[in-house]
């Protein structure tokens, strides 16, 4: 038998051990019931954990979520789902303030400026601007500067923009682009600040312009097989007006891009 503090907590293995009780399991976080849990099983042992607790009525009601949460997640995998249930339990926290660690210095400037502007857009009652790219998958496409195939090459080689830290800030600003304005302002600074733009960086663009014009025009997701074209919304796949898919009449990517922007816009405006 060991009696111990939350000291083996901290990782202490006893591969021996199948049982473990925890007295007065409601003055634990959820973290450290996970933690504690974890303490027994770790070999080819059956394991037991036992929770001792008052009469349920008198624990507060986020003690009882807490055990309710750590006595359900109990499968393999489970970890994730369970630090989902304990941020729901606790809260998210103050950014700003000192309430659940959350100073600007712990989240980057950069996050907390994302996360203030899907904030100011929440309370303004507009939808919050979305973060992630629409993805846009084509077999004339490639993302790989070499071993293309044939496949016309969307990247900003290093050639182009030498320093690491600046071609992924690049790569950051493709992605946050907002409208064709955007696109068009990004290409014009690139070329003044690198030079003449090469193919596959132009291809990069015309790539965002396609997401730009696919976000406005609330398409999540497009997807290029041969020529016919799979643009998925809330509504299903985007038919022609005849009920057909559309297709494309360009065999290369560049081409292909350019049709998809056309329809895309057609789509905004329909």
């Amino acid at each position: 038998m060991l009696v111990c503090t939350t000291i083996i907590e901290s990782g202490i293995d006893i591969p021996n051990a199948n049982t473990i009780i925890i007295d007065r399991a409601d003055r634990f976080g959820l973290a450290e019931l996970y933690q504690l849990r974890g303490r027994v099983g770790r070999y080819h042992r059956q394991a037991y954990a036992y929770l001792l607790l008052p009469p349920m009525g008198s624990l507060p009601t986020n003690a009882r979520q807490r055990l309710q949460a750590i006595r359900r997640y109990t499968h393999l995998g489970a970890g994730f789902k369970l630090a989902l249930r304990d941020l729901e339990i606790r809260g998210a926290g103050n950014i700003l303030g000192t309430e659940q660690s959350g100073h600007i210095a712990a989240v980057g400037f950069d996050l907390y400026c994302k996360l203030l502007q899907e904030a100011v857009a929440r309370l303004e009652q507009q939808p919050a601007p979305s973060r992630q790219p629409v993805p846009v998958e084509m077999e004339t496409l490639s993302f790989a500067l070499q071993d293309s195939r044939g496949r016309t090459v969307a990247a900003i080689p290093a050639a182009y923009v030498q320093d690491d830290a600046t071609r992924i800030a690049c790569y950051r600003r493709l992605a946050e682009l907002a409208d064709e304005d955007a696109v068009d302002a990004l290409a014009a600074e690139w070329r003044d600040r690198f030079g003449p733009l090469p193919t596959c960086v132009e291809a990069m663009l015309e790539l965002a312009r396609v997401q730009v014009l696919a976000r406005q025009a609330g398409v999540h997701r497009v997807v290029v097989r041969g020529r016919r074209v799979f643009m998925e919304s809330e509504r299903g796949l985007w038919r022609s007006s005849r009920g057909a898919l559309p297709e494309l009449q360009a065999a290369d990517g560049r081409g292909q891009l350019r049709e998809l922007q056309g329809l895309l816009r057609a789509r905004r405006a329909a």
